[in-house]
Protein backbone atom coordinates (compact mmCIF):
# COMPACT_ATOMS: atom_id res chain seq x y z
CA UNK A 1 0.00 0.00 0.00
CA UNK A 2 1.60 3.39 -1.19
CA UNK A 3 1.74 6.38 1.53
CA UNK A 4 -0.27 9.11 0.24
CA UNK A 5 1.89 12.67 0.20
CA UNK A 6 0.60 14.82 2.73
CA UNK A 7 0.50 18.66 2.06
CA UNK A 8 3.20 20.51 4.29
CA UNK A 9 2.83 20.78 7.53
CA UNK A 10 -0.10 17.78 7.85
CA UNK A 11 -0.12 14.78 10.10
CA UNK A 12 -1.56 11.13 9.56
CA UNK A 13 -3.65 11.22 12.17
CA UNK A 14 -5.67 7.35 11.99
CA UNK A 15 -7.50 5.06 9.34
CA UNK A 16 -5.56 4.02 6.29
CA UNK A 17 -2.58 5.21 5.03
CA UNK A 18 -3.92 5.15 1.88
CA UNK A 19 -6.42 3.42 0.14
CA UNK A 20 -6.06 -0.53 -0.41
CA UNK A 21 -6.53 -0.44 -4.43
CA UNK A 22 -7.74 1.74 -7.12
CA UNK A 23 -11.06 4.04 -6.45
CA UNK A 24 -13.28 5.47 -8.42
CA UNK A 25 -13.98 7.88 -6.11
CA UNK A 26 -12.68 10.15 -3.00
CA UNK A 27 -15.15 11.34 -0.51
CA UNK A 28 -13.67 14.92 1.35
CA UNK A 29 -15.33 16.17 4.26
CA UNK A 30 -13.54 18.77 6.32
CA UNK A 31 -13.38 18.60 9.73
CA UNK A 32 -13.65 21.13 12.65
CA UNK A 33 -15.18 20.47 15.90
CA UNK A 34 -19.13 19.47 15.66
CA UNK A 35 -17.32 15.61 16.44
CA UNK A 36 -20.73 13.91 16.49
CA UNK A 37 -21.83 14.92 13.41
CA UNK A 38 -18.63 14.69 11.21
CA UNK A 39 -18.65 10.86 12.58
CA UNK A 40 -21.95 10.64 11.27
CA UNK A 41 -20.85 12.57 7.84
CA UNK A 42 -18.32 9.96 7.96
CA UNK A 43 -19.76 6.84 8.65
CA UNK A 44 -22.69 8.19 6.13
CA UNK A 45 -19.56 8.30 3.22
CA UNK A 46 -18.27 4.72 4.59
CA UNK A 47 -21.63 3.05 3.67
CA UNK A 48 -21.79 3.97 0.38
CA UNK A 49 -22.12 0.80 -2.32
CA UNK A 50 -21.85 0.12 -5.56
CA UNK A 51 -18.76 2.13 -6.40
CA UNK A 52 -14.93 1.82 -5.36
CA UNK A 53 -14.77 5.01 -3.24
CA UNK A 54 -12.31 6.43 -0.17
CA UNK A 55 -12.97 8.52 2.29
CA UNK A 56 -10.90 11.51 2.93
CA UNK A 57 -11.07 13.95 6.51
CA UNK A 58 -9.54 16.77 6.95
CA UNK A 59 -9.39 18.43 10.38
CA UNK A 60 -8.72 22.49 10.44
CA UNK A 61 -7.90 22.51 13.90
CA UNK A 62 -10.72 20.52 16.25
CA UNK A 63 -9.95 20.81 19.98
CA UNK A 64 -8.56 17.22 21.60
CA UNK A 65 -11.20 15.75 22.74
CA UNK A 66 -13.13 16.05 19.30
CA UNK A 67 -9.47 15.03 17.47
CA UNK A 68 -9.72 12.16 19.42
CA UNK A 69 -13.56 11.15 18.90
CA UNK A 70 -13.11 11.31 14.75
CA UNK A 71 -10.15 9.41 15.41
CA UNK A 72 -11.97 6.44 16.88
CA UNK A 73 -14.44 6.64 14.47
CA UNK A 74 -11.65 5.72 11.62
CA UNK A 75 -9.38 3.95 13.60
CA UNK A 76 -8.44 0.68 11.25
CA UNK A 77 -10.68 1.31 8.64
CA UNK A 78 -9.47 0.48 4.99
CA UNK A 79 -11.34 2.78 3.32
CA UNK A 80 -11.15 6.21 5.49
CA UNK A 81 -8.52 8.17 6.14
CA UNK A 82 -7.91 11.45 9.28
CA UNK A 83 -5.44 14.10 8.33
CA UNK A 84 -4.83 17.05 10.59
CA UNK A 85 -4.12 20.20 8.46
CA UNK A 86 -1.11 22.74 10.04
CA UNK A 87 -3.87 25.22 10.37
CA UNK A 88 -7.24 26.38 9.17
CA UNK A 89 -7.25 27.22 5.38
CA UNK A 90 -10.85 27.64 5.15
CA UNK A 91 -13.59 25.93 3.08
CA UNK A 92 -11.46 26.69 -0.18
CA UNK A 93 -8.30 25.76 1.11
CA UNK A 94 -9.45 22.79 2.87
CA UNK A 95 -11.06 21.54 -0.07
CA UNK A 96 -7.88 21.84 -2.11
CA UNK A 97 -5.96 19.93 0.32
CA UNK A 98 -8.31 17.63 0.79
CA UNK A 99 -8.66 16.92 -2.49
CA UNK A 100 -4.97 16.66 -3.08
CA UNK A 101 -4.85 13.89 -0.83
CA UNK A 102 -6.60 11.29 -3.30
CA UNK A 103 -6.16 10.49 -7.05
CA UNK A 104 -9.90 9.40 -7.65
CA UNK A 105 -11.48 10.32 -11.28
CA UNK A 106 -14.26 11.14 -9.13
CA UNK A 107 -14.37 13.97 -5.73
CA UNK A 108 -17.17 14.26 -3.74
CA UNK A 109 -17.31 16.87 -1.41
CA UNK A 110 -19.74 16.24 1.64
CA UNK A 111 -20.45 18.71 4.39
CA UNK A 112 -19.37 17.59 7.96
CA UNK A 113 -23.38 18.30 9.32
CA UNK A 114 -25.00 16.54 5.90
CA UNK A 115 -24.69 12.82 5.02
CA UNK A 116 -25.91 10.57 1.82
CA UNK A 117 -29.09 10.63 1.47
CA UNK A 118 -29.31 7.00 -0.08
CA UNK A 119 -26.73 4.20 0.02
CA UNK A 120 -26.30 4.31 -3.60
CA UNK A 121 -26.18 8.44 -3.83
CA UNK A 122 -22.37 8.43 -4.47
CA UNK A 123 -22.82 5.67 -7.02
CA UNK A 124 -25.35 7.51 -8.89
CA UNK A 125 -22.77 10.97 -9.09
CA UNK A 126 -20.45 8.75 -10.48
CA UNK A 127 -22.34 7.36 -13.04
CA UNK A 128 -23.95 10.94 -13.66
CA UNK A 129 -20.47 12.33 -14.83
CA UNK A 130 -19.29 9.00 -16.45
CA UNK A 131 -22.22 9.28 -18.45
CA UNK A 132 -22.24 12.83 -19.84
CA UNK A 133 -18.38 13.97 -20.23
CA UNK A 134 -18.63 17.91 -21.02
CA UNK A 135 -20.43 17.94 -17.12
CA UNK A 136 -17.40 18.94 -14.56
CA UNK A 137 -19.81 19.19 -11.28
CA UNK A 138 -22.57 17.11 -10.28
CA UNK A 139 -24.79 19.73 -7.88
CA UNK A 140 -26.74 17.64 -5.36
CA UNK A 141 -30.45 18.44 -4.17
CA UNK A 142 -29.94 19.43 -0.53
CA UNK A 143 -32.56 18.55 2.05
CA UNK A 144 -33.30 19.23 5.28
CA UNK A 145 -31.87 16.19 7.63
CA UNK A 146 -34.65 16.10 10.28
CA UNK A 147 -37.50 16.28 7.59
CA UNK A 148 -36.49 15.17 3.87
CA UNK A 149 -37.72 19.06 3.08
CA UNK A 150 -35.99 20.99 0.82
CA UNK A 151 -33.01 23.04 2.29
CA UNK A 152 -34.18 27.02 1.45
CA UNK A 153 -31.04 28.17 2.93
CA UNK A 154 -29.16 26.18 0.59
CA UNK A 155 -30.81 26.40 -2.95
CA UNK A 156 -27.84 28.45 -4.70
CA UNK A 157 -30.13 28.95 -7.74
CA UNK A 158 -32.89 31.44 -9.41
CA UNK A 159 -35.88 30.93 -6.85
CA UNK A 160 -37.84 30.68 -10.35
CA UNK A 161 -36.68 26.88 -10.70
CA UNK A 162 -37.46 26.09 -7.17
CA UNK A 163 -40.44 23.99 -8.43
CA UNK A 164 -37.77 22.01 -10.71
CA UNK A 165 -35.94 21.03 -7.15
CA UNK A 166 -36.99 17.05 -7.26
CA UNK A 167 -35.91 17.36 -11.56
CA UNK A 168 -32.17 18.63 -13.43
CA UNK A 169 -31.43 21.12 -14.66
CA UNK A 170 -27.96 22.96 -15.96
CA UNK A 171 -27.06 25.42 -13.47
CA UNK A 172 -24.55 28.42 -13.28
CA UNK A 173 -22.98 27.16 -9.72
CA UNK A 174 -23.08 24.34 -7.50
CA UNK A 175 -23.74 24.06 -3.28
CA UNK A 176 -20.93 23.03 -1.33
CA UNK A 177 -22.95 21.08 1.31
CA UNK A 178 -23.20 18.37 -1.34
CA UNK A 179 -21.54 18.45 -5.11
CA UNK A 180 -19.08 16.05 -7.11
CA UNK A 181 -16.70 17.03 -9.09
CA UNK A 182 -14.37 15.31 -11.81
CA UNK A 183 -10.99 15.37 -11.05
CA UNK A 184 -9.28 16.59 -14.24
CA UNK A 185 -11.24 19.13 -14.96
CA UNK A 186 -11.02 20.76 -11.54
CA UNK A 187 -7.32 20.27 -11.79
CA UNK A 188 -7.29 22.40 -15.26
CA UNK A 189 -9.37 25.15 -13.66
CA UNK A 190 -6.59 25.37 -11.11
CA UNK A 191 -8.78 24.32 -8.24
CA UNK A 192 -10.49 26.64 -5.55
CA UNK A 193 -8.83 30.15 -4.83
CA UNK A 194 -7.54 29.74 -1.34
CA UNK A 195 -8.22 33.74 -1.07
CA UNK A 196 -11.83 33.39 -0.70
CA UNK A 197 -11.59 31.13 2.41
CA UNK A 198 -15.22 30.99 2.48
CA UNK A 199 -18.50 32.28 0.61
CA UNK A 200 -18.46 32.44 -3.19
CA UNK A 201 -15.36 29.37 -3.73
CA UNK A 202 -18.24 27.55 -5.65
CA UNK A 203 -19.40 30.20 -7.88
CA UNK A 204 -15.64 31.10 -8.45
CA UNK A 205 -15.03 27.96 -9.72
CA UNK A 206 -17.87 26.85 -11.54
CA UNK A 207 -17.12 30.36 -13.81
CA UNK A 208 -13.90 28.92 -14.70
CA UNK A 209 -15.59 25.19 -15.15
CA UNK A 210 -18.00 27.25 -17.82
CA UNK A 211 -15.09 29.05 -19.24
CA UNK A 212 -13.78 25.91 -19.83
CA UNK A 213 -16.70 24.66 -21.98
CA UNK A 214 -17.89 22.30 -19.17
CA UNK A 215 -21.61 22.23 -17.94
CA UNK A 216 -22.46 22.26 -14.10
CA UNK A 217 -25.67 19.74 -13.84
CA UNK A 218 -27.94 20.06 -11.12
CA UNK A 219 -29.53 16.56 -10.10
CA UNK A 220 -32.41 16.59 -7.55
CA UNK A 221 -32.63 12.39 -7.95
CA UNK A 222 -28.68 12.70 -6.20
CA UNK A 223 -29.37 14.27 -3.12
CA UNK A 224 -27.94 15.30 0.91
CA UNK A 225 -29.55 15.67 3.81
CA UNK A 226 -28.34 18.43 5.64
CA UNK A 227 -28.73 18.90 8.97
CA UNK A 228 -29.50 23.09 9.62
CA UNK A 229 -28.79 24.07 12.78
CA UNK A 230 -30.46 28.09 12.84
CA UNK A 231 -28.34 28.53 16.36
CA UNK A 232 -25.04 28.49 14.58
CA UNK A 233 -25.95 30.00 11.47
CA UNK A 234 -26.35 33.36 12.40
CA UNK A 235 -22.89 34.97 13.76
CA UNK A 236 -23.22 38.06 11.53
CA UNK A 237 -21.99 40.01 13.70
CA UNK A 238 -18.61 38.87 13.33
CA UNK A 239 -17.21 38.42 9.45
CA UNK A 240 -19.76 36.53 7.61
CA UNK A 241 -21.35 39.95 5.96
CA UNK A 242 -17.82 41.13 5.57
CA UNK A 243 -16.36 37.71 3.74
CA UNK A 244 -19.90 37.64 1.52
CA UNK A 245 -19.64 41.14 0.10
CA UNK A 246 -15.79 41.20 -0.85
CA UNK A 247 -15.86 37.73 -1.76
CA UNK A 248 -18.62 38.40 -4.07
CA UNK A 249 -17.18 41.76 -5.46
CA UNK A 250 -13.51 40.10 -6.09
CA UNK A 251 -14.84 37.17 -8.04
CA UNK A 252 -16.67 40.36 -10.17
CA UNK A 253 -13.20 41.68 -10.87
CA UNK A 254 -11.13 38.53 -11.81
CA UNK A 255 -13.83 37.82 -14.11
CA UNK A 256 -13.35 41.01 -15.49
CA UNK A 257 -15.95 43.38 -14.56
CA UNK A 258 -14.71 46.92 -14.06
CA UNK A 259 -15.49 48.17 -10.54
CA UNK A 260 -17.40 51.34 -11.46
CA UNK A 261 -20.01 48.53 -13.21
CA UNK A 262 -20.03 46.75 -9.34
CA UNK A 263 -21.40 50.22 -7.69
CA UNK A 264 -24.70 49.79 -7.86
CA UNK A 265 -24.49 45.99 -6.23
CA UNK A 266 -22.01 46.95 -3.87
CA UNK A 267 -24.45 50.25 -2.64
CA UNK A 268 -27.18 47.38 -2.61
CA UNK A 269 -25.32 45.12 -0.03
CA UNK A 270 -24.52 48.09 2.10
CA UNK A 271 -28.37 48.86 2.27
CA UNK A 272 -28.94 45.52 2.92
CA UNK A 273 -26.18 45.53 5.54
CA UNK A 274 -27.32 48.13 7.25
CA UNK A 275 -31.13 47.25 7.46
CA UNK A 276 -29.59 44.46 9.20
CA UNK A 277 -26.83 45.67 11.72
CA UNK A 278 -23.66 44.97 9.83
CA UNK A 279 -23.36 47.69 7.43
CA UNK A 280 -19.37 48.33 9.09
CA UNK A 281 -18.36 44.65 7.50
CA UNK A 282 -19.84 45.58 3.82
CA UNK A 283 -18.24 49.33 4.21
CA UNK A 284 -15.05 47.47 4.31
CA UNK A 285 -15.81 45.24 1.84
CA UNK A 286 -15.39 47.36 -0.96
CA UNK A 287 -11.56 48.46 -0.36
CA UNK A 288 -10.80 44.69 0.21
CA UNK A 289 -11.94 43.35 -2.49
CA UNK A 290 -10.31 46.11 -4.66
CA UNK A 291 -7.02 45.33 -3.36
CA UNK A 292 -7.67 41.86 -3.58
CA UNK A 293 -8.24 42.08 -7.28
CA UNK A 294 -5.09 43.98 -7.92
CA UNK A 295 -3.52 41.95 -6.45
CA UNK A 296 -3.99 38.60 -8.20
CA UNK A 297 -2.42 37.84 -11.25
CA UNK A 298 -3.48 35.16 -13.46
CA UNK A 299 -1.10 32.02 -13.92
CA UNK A 300 0.40 31.42 -17.57
CA UNK A 301 -1.53 30.02 -20.07
CA UNK A 302 -4.60 30.37 -18.09
CA UNK A 303 -6.05 33.24 -19.28
CA UNK A 304 -8.83 31.46 -21.28
CA UNK A 305 -10.13 30.91 -17.63
CA UNK A 306 -11.44 34.39 -16.57
CA UNK A 307 -13.64 36.80 -18.21
CA UNK A 308 -16.69 35.66 -20.23
CA UNK A 309 -16.45 33.68 -23.29
CA UNK A 310 -19.48 34.37 -25.62
CA UNK A 311 -19.72 30.87 -24.66
CA UNK A 312 -19.88 31.48 -21.46
CA UNK A 313 -22.37 34.19 -21.44
CA UNK A 314 -24.71 32.59 -23.42
CA UNK A 315 -24.72 29.23 -20.87
CA UNK A 316 -25.36 31.83 -17.64
CA UNK A 317 -28.05 33.63 -19.76
CA UNK A 318 -29.94 30.66 -20.39
CA UNK A 319 -28.78 28.52 -16.95
CA UNK A 320 -29.11 31.49 -14.52
CA UNK A 321 -30.47 35.23 -15.85
CA UNK A 322 -33.45 34.15 -17.50
CA UNK A 323 -35.03 32.70 -13.93
CA UNK A 324 -33.76 36.11 -12.09
CA UNK A 325 -35.79 38.33 -13.79
CA UNK A 326 -34.45 42.25 -14.90
CA UNK A 327 -31.93 44.38 -12.90
CA UNK A 328 -34.43 46.28 -11.05
CA UNK A 329 -35.62 43.33 -10.45
CA UNK A 330 -32.52 41.24 -9.38
CA UNK A 331 -31.31 44.44 -7.19
CA UNK A 332 -34.71 44.79 -5.14
CA UNK A 333 -33.93 41.22 -3.75
CA UNK A 334 -30.66 42.42 -3.07
CA UNK A 335 -31.71 45.16 -0.68
CA UNK A 336 -35.13 43.86 0.64
CA UNK A 337 -33.63 40.09 1.00
CA UNK A 338 -32.94 39.09 4.04
CA UNK A 339 -28.68 38.05 5.07
CA UNK A 340 -27.91 34.82 3.45
CA UNK A 341 -27.84 31.81 5.39
CA UNK A 342 -24.12 30.64 6.10
CA UNK A 343 -22.91 27.68 7.33
CA UNK A 344 -20.44 27.81 9.66
CA UNK A 345 -16.81 28.20 9.25
CA UNK A 346 -15.20 25.93 8.13
CA UNK A 347 -17.40 23.11 7.17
Amino acid sequence: MKTTPLPQGAQHIAGAAAPTGAVDADVIILAMDRAEETVAAIASARAQRGVAKHVWIADQGSRPEALARLAESVRDAPDATLVRLDRNHGVAGGRNRATALGAARVVFALDNDAEFAAPETLARAVAALDAEPDIAAVACRILVHATGEEDLSSWGYPLGLLPRAAGSFDAATFVGAGHALRRADFAAAGGYDDLLFFTWEEFDLALRLINMGRRIRYRGDIAVRHKVSPEARVGWTGTRWHHFVRNRLYVAMKHGAHPLALLPRFLAYQVKGARNGVLAQGLRAGPEALAMARRFRRQPGSEHLYGVTPHARDYLARTDAAHRGGLLRRLRGEVLGGLPALRPTPR
